[in-house]
């Protein structure tokens, strides 16, 4: 900024009005003053290079940092996407996680449902067993004796047998009475003929029973009544005389083929 220059009050006062135009300037009797413009003006050059250099070297520095930044930006960005990637992976995998623990949970509990479930049946099949091993032992027990009492009941029937033959091949020629095999151990077929006037060949039977200690007729033909053959059973076990039966029976199919 220019600053004007003006003479000093002192000097305007001690200067004589001129004598003529041509008079010496009182200017011209002044001594020269150097206000130092061309060093001012350099330092103002150098003040300005040096004010423009830092200026250009902040710009450059802000440059700099503004891309320092963003490029921190860019990677806090990435870095924050590959955490969430990353975020996203384990969460996935943790509910897979999740699920399979879930999963092996459930076989688990099935697993052990099923091994409850076997080892109940497992009792089960075990006390079943037992209580077959006492059936079993039991019905061993009632089949020994029957075999006893079978085998004792022979051996008397057969004892018997020896003094009843002859008596026995009496009766056979007499009521025209052949023995055979009922098909079953113990059980006797009884067969009669010459019963029928029409037909002497005409045959009549029934089986005897002999397996138990009481003697039964399950079968006949002709068929006859029951109570008839309760009361001949009834004397049979009484009195052990087949003789009533064989003479009873006959004498009932005569009936039964003349009705």
């Amino acid at each position: 900024m220019a600053t004007a220059f003006e003479p000093s009050l002192s000097t305007s006062t001690m200067r004589p009005p001129f004598a003529s135009a041509d008079a010496p300037s009182m200017a011209d009797s002044l001594p020269s003053i150097n206000f130092g413009f061309e060093e001012l003006r350099d330092r103002m050059a150098k003040f300005t290079a040096k004010f423009d250099s830092f200026i250009e070297e902040g710009r450059k520095r802000v440059l700099e940092e503004r891309n320092q930044f963003r490029m921190n930006v860019t990677e806090l960005e990435e870095d924050q996407r590959m955490k969430k990637r990353d975020i996203e992976i384990m969460t996935q995998k943790s509910s897979t996680h999740q699920q399979t623990l879930a999963k092996e949970a459930a076989e688990t509990n099935e697993m052990k449902t099923a091994i409850a479930s076997l080892s109940a049946q497992r009792d089960t099949h075990l006390a079943t067993k037992e209580s077959l091993k006492q059936q079993i032992a039991e019905t061993q027990k009632q089949i020994d004796a029957k075999l006893a009492a079978q085998r004792a009941h022979a051996q008397h029937i057969d004892a018997q047998s020896r003094f009843n033959i002859p008596e026995l091949d009496f009766w056979t020629s007499t009521l025209c009475m052949t023995i055979e095999g009922a098909g079953l151990s113990d059980r006797l077929k009884f067969i009669f003929t010459h019963i029928d006037d029409r037909d002497w060949t005409r045959e009549a039977w029934f089986e005897l029973d002999c397996s138990k200690r009481e003697y039964e007729i399950p079968f006949c033909k002709p068929k006859l009544e029951k109570e008839q053959l309760e009361r001949l059973t009834h004397k049979l076990n009484e009195g052990r005389d087949l003789r009533i039966v064989f003479k009873g029976i006959r004498e009932l199919f005569v009936e039964a083929f003349k009705g």
